[in-house]
């Protein structure tokens, strides 16, 4: 380390900074410094107006070597037929991984695919597998749909090498979002090893377990919550790994991660970042080899609007910025229409070129990791992995992920931050452009798809208290 390096990174007086001070006295005529210029994120924590520049920081890799990162659009209409018209049409304009969200899963938000191998058969039929990426979303029958996508990957005799799939399964997003599982928890516990076996006696590719955050942030969670949360899990995979007697080291690269991505740009690129080094952090202390972490961002639910819609078009593009500048493998943007319901093809096409613009205009993927050496990512990088670890460490104290989940600890802790983020918008001191702040007196009509609309339910076993996802403008009583 270079002495420039040791003097950033000790509390040396800063001649600048101390000048710049003065200044803000100055220019505050009084006021308090820490209620004007400091802020707090929801774990409380302390986000300065200046930092100085990182010059430790290691840039963080993304895991998916292509460039720029997948652009993956969701297929969830229960309409097989215009699902596969979408499916086509995404991938003959610029998409390049298709996310299956089928009815039932937490995700789905009401829609989704019908739940058949048929239905699988018919959206993949056409599409070119060796250059799209296929993401299942984690859903209550998980295992059920990773045996069709096998079957009708052999059916096409595709060469699992040029493959790039993610099972989605996930039993703590399942067991969250639905408040039940199809067995015991003791029984799933002592059936994953068999199945997990079974998946690498196939040589099957890409990730098969995901410890997903976008329940528990959707329901009202904050970064560390979410981030915490999805560490238990992967933990909670290692240890089913380990059951079924595979080595470590090669179960790792078979554990991905998704998480939800909002408008708040520097948090949600620190909290990206935060991810790879909490999952090199886990490996490192089971004494493995650091895989690199494979996350798929979707922009957050919760900050869908009804009022306004076109508002969630700048929501998600800033989200979508953040996602693909905090080093996000595969993302997808919510159309902004989704809080009326099943979106439409313009909304679907927006959400889409959004992230086309990103890449191929803005060349966002052009440099490795954009936020490395900031001062202010750097920060809120270190310290949303603090808190997070403390979340972890707490879930696992509490007999990991699952059993937290069965004793309701972590909804306690999710509802709780809800509810304080809640009272801020109800007392004005947040504020949600075009519903709470700059409402608009006139609302344009807006087009969506004619679906019914279905609650996530599952055969029940085991319960708990199911995580709902709610968006802000309802939690206010804001939305018509």
């Amino acid at each position: 380390m270079g002495a420039g390096a040791l003097i950033q990174d000790t509390e040396v007086p800063n001649p600048d900074r101390q000048r710049w001070l003065a200044l803000v006295e100055k220019a505050l005529a009084g006021g308090s410094f820490e209620e004007k210029l400091v802020s707090h994120t929801d774990d409380a924590i302390r986000i300065e107006p200046l930092y100085d520049r990182s010059v430790t920081a290691e840039p963080l890799a993304r895991a998916n070597p292509r460039s720029p990162w997948i652009v993956s659009q969701r297929i969830d209409d229960p309409d097989v037929g215009r699902a596969k018209a979408q499916a086509l049409d995404d991938v003959a304009q610029g998409a390049t991984g298709l996310s299956l969200v089928f009815e039932g899963a937490p995700n789905a938000f009401g829609y989704g695919l019908p739940r058949t191998a048929e239905a699988l058969e018919t959206v993949l039929d056409g599409v070119p597998l060796n250059r799209i990426q296929v993401r299942i979303d984690a859903h209550p029958w998980s295992r059920a749909v990773a045996d069709w996508l096998v079957a009708f990957l052999t059916k096409r005799r595709s060469d699992p090498a040029k493959l790039n799939l993610s099972f989605g399964i996930d039993p703590a997003a399942i067991f969250a979002g639905t408040g039940r599982l199809r067995m015991s928890i003791e029984a799933l516990q002592a059936s994953m090893p068999q199945s997990l076996a079974h998946f690498f006696s196939m040589g099957v590719p890409g990730v098969l377990l995901e410890a997903d955050g976008r329940v528990f942030h959707n329901a009202g969670a904050t970064e560390a919550q979410e981030l915490g949360t999805m560490m238990a899990s992967a933990v909670s995979y290692l240890r089913m790994f380990e059951e079924a007697r595979q080595p470590l080291v090669y179960a790792a690269p078979h554990i991905g991660f998704a998480l939800s991505i909002d408008q708040d740009q520097f948090v949600s690129m620190a909290k990206v970042r935060a991810l790879r080094r909490l999952w090199a952090r886990v490996q490192e202390a089971c004494s493995i080899p650091a895989a690199t972490a494979n996350i798929h961002a979707e922009t957050s639910f919760r900050m869908m609007t009804s009022a306004d819609p076109e508002t969630n078009i700048l929501r998600t593009a800033i989200a979508g910025f953040a996602a693909a500048a905090g080093g996000a493998d595969s993302i997808s943007i919510l159309p902004h229409t989704i809080a009326h319901g099943l979106p439409a093809g313009f909304a679907r096409r927006v959400a889409r070129n959004t992230q086309l613009i990103m890449a191929n205009e803005s060349h966002i993927d052009h440099v490795a990791d954009p936020a490395c050496g900031s001062g202010a990512v750097e920060a809120l990088t270190a310290d949303l992995c603090e808190v997070a670890w403390e979340e972890f460490q707490r879930i696992e104290a509490e007999g990991g992920v699952l059993s937290s989940l069965q004793q309701g600890h972590i909804q306690k802790r999710v509802q709780a931050a809800s509810a304080h983020r809640n009272a801020a918008y109800r007392a004005g001191e947040r504020a949600i452009i075009g519903t709470t702040l700059y409402p608009s007196k006139t609302e344009r009509p807006v087009e969506t798809l004619v679906a019914e609309r279905r609650p996530a339910v599952t055969e029940s076993v085991a319960v708990c208290e199911p995580l709902f996802p709610i968006r802000i403008d309802q939690s206010i009583g804001a939305a018509p």
